[in-house]
């Protein structure tokens, strides 16, 4: 009996938990459902579904007269859920001939698939009971609007699954024209170009859309429209000019293939605004293809060689140590600075030239010696000469990745007593083609330094706002007199100096060429050869200047590497062609004055007799030929033309090569075959060439060839 009742309590427990638990369960069952069942659905739809980030329309960029250079075009991924409610209650042939129909519109419209390989992934879509298949990428605009009246596509999104996602792909209309100018945005990689620099206007603000993960780990979009609209970047307005872009890159181009040179850079900028009208950079890929792919125009600060003669020559003339007529002494074109020995490229013709005649000719010797005989004694002070031109300093141009430029001061650890000549032609300094170009332009700017830009305005749905004006940087960078003696310098480079070559019959040009040997780690050698570095720079028209422009050309490796031959055959080439095209800096045809009245001509090397034989009937004064057989004309002022002679036939008769630079072919060929010398002419015009450079020895016989233009 004591058995039986202790079972049966046994049992009694067991039957009390038992009840106990399932009113626990039943309550918590209560709490979850109404207590907290928000919170836990919130928690269920939060691993399912997500606000995925829209990407708003980037703005476009224009050139200055509204040619697009870059634009984002929507392109789309399309995608079908076959198996909504409609879908599934439709009966298994009517599906199969509605899905047929839709996948030959797709193979008729994309052309990427068969209308068999579309057929059957819709239909294996449906068979697995998938809720989201991918039909097609990068759809564009106009391919999704024919889409949207396909079979089944045209019952929407609700009945015929009909899905679509939009992305937006940065295309640009000219291709590689201006290429890095215009550069790109991407998230984790340095800003480069336009796109960089003004990545928050351009940008705009993106939206958000609602998405839920569905089978397979797809995401697919819960609703039509978006939760968040994105808003569009604004557009930028440039100063390029693609088709100023388009003359300078294929100039440039065609030189550096003809000269197999490692890369070269191009910009033009207008003189007074300081507007970029055109960028080129191109690098070498292989002996026939060039890429655009840094910005050596802005981002690579070298040695300039010659162009820098300007700054050091401007320096010492403000400063009231020298003029143009002063004379200097080239001695044998070579001299000792210490321990080491700087030579010209050619031996002088004279000895003894002036100051302006130093710089036409571009004597390293002439300039080093000047700089040495003024500034010896206190070097600070001509370097804080270059300092208030602003050479020392960055542009802070709005493109990122300018280079820094370097102006040695004598409280520098490695100043030396070579840098003093060394830097007053172009060595020990580093500048960047831009910073150069920006000294040239305030020359032809009259004194006034203004900064490079490359926007002229924002905009918003087309309203302007924010415009972009000239900003200056240093209203004189020295005295007017000074300014306007290296205008004369700069005309009287191209008019009787280095650049003769340059010369143009309807308008002029000024400008400085330049040749530096490049510096790699201290070395000026790139294995046993010299790696060199041609440039020019200058201004058009020199008598009113409307445009700057600078060319550099890297490496060239065809045995020519002088400026005037590598680097100004392009500036020739692009000042050219917008002369012809800049109806507003042409001289009017009915000017009351013909210019022949208001400047000398230019002279061309030939006999003292024959020249001065023009020169009197044209009723020109002239001055400075003296007893010399042979001169050639130099300006000195407007209507004045200075002569001065060449010692050809005493180095004839000593068996040495002359300087033919300049002579037209009849002199040339008449001095050179009477002291048993053969000659071939090749092109027309004056000597721009010679086979045997001045100063060589030569053999009765030798061939010369003479290049002419």
């Amino acid at each position: 009996m004591e058995v039986k009742k202790d079972i049966l309590w046994r049992v009694y427990l067991v039957y009390l938990f038992i009840c106990l638990f399932g009113v626990a369960i039943i309550a918590k069952v209560c709490v979850v459902q109404f207590s907290e069942g928000e919170e836990w659905k919130a928690r269920a739809q939060s691993l399912t579904t997500e606000y995925f980030n829209i990407e708003a329309v980037r703005g476009n960029i224009y050139d200055d007269d509204g040619s697009l250079l870059a634009t984002s075009l929507p392109y789309y991924e399309v995608g079908m859920d076959v198996n909504t409610d409609y879908l599934l209650a439709m009966p298994q042939e009517k599906f199969d001939d509605l899905a047929d129909s839709l996948a030959l519109s797709l193979a008729t419209l994309l052309n990427d698939r068969s209308r068999t390989e579309y057929f059957r992934a819709i239909k294996n879509a449906r068979k697995s009971h998938d809720r989201y298949v991918v039909v097609a990428r990068n759809v564009s605009y106009q391919q999704l609007q024919a889409m949207k009246n396909f079979p089944l596509f045209r019952l929407g999104k609700n009945r015929g699954g009909f899905v679509y996602l939009q992305t937006n792909k940065r295309e640009r209309p000219f291709r590689l024209l201006a290429a890095r100018t215009i550069g790109y945005e991407r998230e984790g990689i340095k800003p480069v170009g336009l796109e960089g620099a003004y990545n928050d206007y351009l940008k705009g603000v993106s939206g958000q859309r609602l998405m839920q993960k569905i089978a397979g780990g797809v995401w697919m979009p819960i609703n039509d429209d978006n939760e968040v609209e994105p808003q569009d970047g604004c557009d930028l307005i440039s100063t390029i000019d693609i088709n100023i872009q388009d003359v300078a890159e294929h100039a440039l181009e065609y030189q550096l293939i003809k000269n197999k040179a490692a890369y070269g850079c191009v910009v033009l900028m207008e003189v007074k605004t300081g507007e970029v009208k055109a960028i080129a950079n191109l690098s070498r890929v292989d002996s026939n293809t060039y890429y655009e792919n840094f910005n050596y125009a802005i981002g690579t600060a070298t040695e300039p060689g010659s162009t820098f003669k300007l700054a050091s020559l401007m320096a010492v003339m403000e400063d009231g140590y020298v003029d143009l007529d002063d004379m200097v002494d080239l001695g044998n074109g070579t001299r000792r600075f210490y321990d080491r020995v700087m030579k010209d490229s050619h031996e002088p013709e004279v000895r003894k030239v002036s100051v302006q005649r130093v710089f036409e000719i571009s004597s390293n010797v002439g300039v080093a010696r000047i700089i040495t005989d003024h500034y010896s004694k206190d070097p600070q002070k001509f370097i804080d000469r270059l300092y208030k031109m602003n050479l020392n300093n960055p542009l802070n141009l709005s493109i990122p990745g300018e280079g820094m430029p370097m102006i040695k001061s004598t409280s520098d650890k490695d100043w030396s007593g070579v840098s003093l000549p060394w830097i007053s032609h172009g060595y020990e300094v580093k500048v960047t083609p831009m910073q150069t170009l920006t000294l040239y332009n305030a020359v032809a700017n009259d004194g006034v330094m203004v900064r490079p830009r490359f926007v002229r305005e924002i905009r918003k749905r087309g309203q302007v706002i924010k415009s972009f004006g000239t900003e200056v940087i240093n209203p004189a960078i020295c005295s007017k007199s000074t300014i306007e003696k290296a205008q004369q310098m700069l005309e009287g480079v191209v008019l009787n100096g280095t650049a003769k070559n340059l010369k143009a019959a309807s308008y002029r040009i000024a400008g400085k060429t330049g040749t530096a040997q490049v510096s790699n780690k201290g070395l000026y050698k790139n294995g046993n050869s010299v790696c060199y570095q041609a440039s020019f720079v200058g201004y058009f028209p020199a008598e009113n200047p409307k445009y700057s422009c600078i060319v550099l050309v890297n490496g060239p490796s065809n045995g020519i590497y002088y400026g005037n031959v590598v680097a100004g055959p392009i500036f020739k080439e692009i000042a050219d062609k917008v002369y012809s095209g800049s109806l507003d800096i042409h001289r009017a045809i009915n000017s009351t004055e013909p210019e022949y009245a208001l400047r000398a001509p230019m002279i061309k090397g030939g006999s003292s007799h024959d020249i001065q034989t023009v020169l009197n009937t044209l009723k020109v004064r002239s001055a400075g030929a003296g007893d010399a057989q042979w001169v050639e004309g130099n300006l000195s002022d407007s209507a004045f033309v200075q002569l001065s002679g060449r010692d050809i036939e005493t180095k004839l008769r000593s068996g040495i090569v002359p300087n033919l630079m300049g002579m037209v072919a009849k002199d040339a060929l008449y001095l050179l075959e009477n002291h048993g010398l053969k000659v071939k002419i090749s092109g027309s015009g004056v000597v721009t060439k010679q086979s045997v450079e001045a100063g060589s020895r030569f053999r009765k016989g030798e061939l010369i060839v003479l290049n002419l233009l």
